[in-house]
């Protein structure tokens, strides 16, 4: 779906067509947070078409979603770490013409960072974004020709959809979207449950005996991704103790995405793959043990709740009354 958006031709329409860039970048939290916006965006002007910059390690979700007409990566990251060799130099100049290649009504930098800014200077049309007050990095407002107002103290989704609602010129009249077009293979496969127990840091870490606790409890047979090799071990660790229980190879966004929608239920810390999981639809359960989950944690989600918060870890117990 990705490769399939990324070179997808643009459209030629008989009347001229409102074209929206949205800038969000990274990680992968912040770029579910923001498929809300997209969302709104696409059911507030019929017809515009859609593009985003976001970093290629999460670009497969912004494809997921199906208003999206173009997903245009970025590897800040990459280059940064090999910012002297011509290759990178030879990248850097293909995705400024990526970006350049038309012209947008409206550039939106939802990420509010001095990076993302310089991101959206590249594009053509007039760039939006949060003011000195509202950005995350207030120098980030310097570079945007139009600025609007976000109260800090909103949920990150709600920032975003106010941010896009100001830019494009509506008002939000609807509960959050994420709008994520998740196809699933056919299938008979035994009802199970999905274990996310990597995250970036480790106060966010749940013990692993809560884990091992918890898969003994669900009457569901386990599956536990993972991202690193350490993680991978994390995970073959909790599986030893589970009769039964997965650890799958290394799966891609889209993959996972299909893992979590098949599920009966997800549950993980505070992590941008749980947030996914909630976007897709399935019964989610978030524990926050080093974060607090006014501001960033599962949100607009029918099927979603929050568990614990900064400085407390839930109980198993209360993790098995959520799922119930």
């Amino acid at each position: 779906m990705l490769s399939r958006k990324i070179a997808a031709a643009n459209s030629k329409w008989l009347c001229p067509t409102f074209k929206v860039l949205f800038v969000k970048t990274s990680s992968l939290g912040d770029v579910v947070h923001h498929l809300p916006a997209v969302s709104d965006a696409a059911r507030n002007l019929p017809g515009a078409e859609i593009d985003w910059i976001v970093e290629q390690p999460v670009a497969g979700v912004a494809a997921m979603h199906g208003a999206v007409r173009r997903v245009i990566p970025v590897a800040l990251r990459q280059w940064r770490a090999r910012w002297w060799q011509r290759a990178t130099w030879r990248e850097i100049a293909d995705f400024r013409r990526a970006v350049r290649a038309e012209r947008y009504d409206a550039v939106v930098d939802a990420q509010s960072l001095v990076k993302s800014a310089l991101i959206a200077s590249c594009a053509l049309g007039t760039r939006h974004g949060m003011d000195a007050a509202s950005a995350r990095e207030p120098l980030a407002a310097r570079f945007y020709e139009r600025r609007h107002a976000v109260a800090r103290g909103l949920h990150a989704v709600e920032r975003n959809r106010l941010l896009s609602a100001a830019a494009l010129g509506y008002e939000l009249d609807a509960p959050p979207d994420y709008g994520l077009d998740v196809s699933l293979d056919a299938g008979d496969e035994p009802p199970y449950a999905v274990f996310l127990t990597m995250t970036s840091r480790a106060d966010k870490l749940w013990p692993e005996e809560r884990w091992i606790e918890l898969g003994r409890e669900l009457a569901l047979r386990v599956v536990l991704p993972w991202g690193s090799e350490p993680e991978r071990a994390r995970a073959t660790r909790i599986a030893h103790e589970l009769s039964r229980s997965a650890v799958p190879p290394r799966m891609s966004l889209e993959q996972l995405a299909r893992l979590f929608a098949r599920s009966q239920a997800v549950v993980g810390v505070d992590t941008g793959l749980t947030h996914l999981a909630a976007a897709v639809g399935v019964r989610t359960v978030g524990i926050y043990c080093g974060s607090d989950p006014a501001l960033t944690g599962l949100y607009g989600c029918m099927n979603a709740k929050n568990m614990g918060t900064l400085g407390r870890a839930p109980s198993v117990a209360e993790v098995l009354r959520a799922l119930q």
